[in-house]
């Protein structure tokens, strides 16, 4: 069906439900058979920093936004679809991130435990219905891919679906899972001074005018690799602190500096 109709026909028709229904149950679960308040009274190992967690927790969301583009073109009206991705991405990283840290601290600690524990909720029934909602994030993905692939190479999207559908299904079967707290930080370290960039170039320096691009932005570029490097400094030198909002500032800073810089005629 490829991946619009996907979402349009499986997930608006009972995909999401089944997703809500798997967390509704996880949900009662934990509420039913353990003491949430004891567990969040559960002392700290100090293993990680506010900053730290911060940059993890943003980092998932964060990613999310190019793709956002991709499915609010289909909306009605700009400010319906605003505040749709708005409240949605509220509602489901609050209820979903908070879950799973309960059912972390149920666990004890351990991929294998957390599995375990969130199995025995719900005799993975559950879990089995986030699984298959769970492709839409798959599609979702490759859509992504092709679309903004499509915009600097001859090749049609769905093409490139195909193509990129099996360079990811082969890393997926080699990536360890393990270290998503790594790749989470990696792909945090981009997006955040990206956006960074992408906002001070968008109402601050074309005052929200749509232009059509004509060249390459080496000033965002630049000013975009400038935050990256700042980003993978904090998380290494300064983990406490946080990377995701001083390398934000950072690339919309030096992006404005760069444009502030007088051009000489062609």
């Amino acid at each position: 069906m490829g991946p619009v109709s996907f979402v349009r026909r499986f997930l608006r028709a009972w995909g999401l439900w089944l997703l809500l229904a798997g967390a509704g149950w996880l949900s009662w679960r934990l509420l039913a058979e353990h003491d949430l308040g004891a567990l969040m009274a559960r002392a700290g190992t100090g293993e990680m920093g506010f900053g730290a967690g911060v940059d993890l927790v943003v980092a998932m969301p964060l990613s999310w936004l190019p793709l956002i583009a991709d499915y609010t073109r289909f909306g009605r009206s700009p400010r319906g679809m605003f505040r749709g991705a708005f409240v949605g991405y509220l509602l489901a990283n609050v209820w979903f991130m908070g879950l799973g840290a309960a059912y972390a601290l149920v666990a004890g600690g351990g991929e294998g435990l957390l599995l375990s524990a969130l199995a025995a909720s719900g005799g993975g029934i559950a879990l089995l219905l986030i699984v298959i909602d769970e492709t839409d994030n798959t599609f979702a993905d490759i859509h992504s891919a092709a679309v903004s692939t499509a915009t600097l190479v001859r090749v049609g999207p769905a093409r490139l679906a195909v193509g990129f559908g099996v360079v990811c299904t082969a890393i997926a079967l080699l990536a360890p899972m393990a270290r998503y707290e790594t790749f989470l930080l990696l792909i945090g370290s981009v997006f955040a001074p990206l956006f960074g960039v992408l906002l001070a170039d968008h109402f601050i320096v074309r005052r929200r005018r749509a232009e059509a691009a004509g060249a390459l932005n080496l000033a965002g570029l630049l000013a975009w690799a400038v935050g990256v490097g700042a980003y993978q400094v904090l998380t290494r030198q300064a983990p406490d602190l946080g990377a995701t909002l001083p390398s934000f500032a950072t690339a919309a800073g030096v992006y404005l500096a760069l444009r502030a810089v007088p051009r000489r005629p062609a």
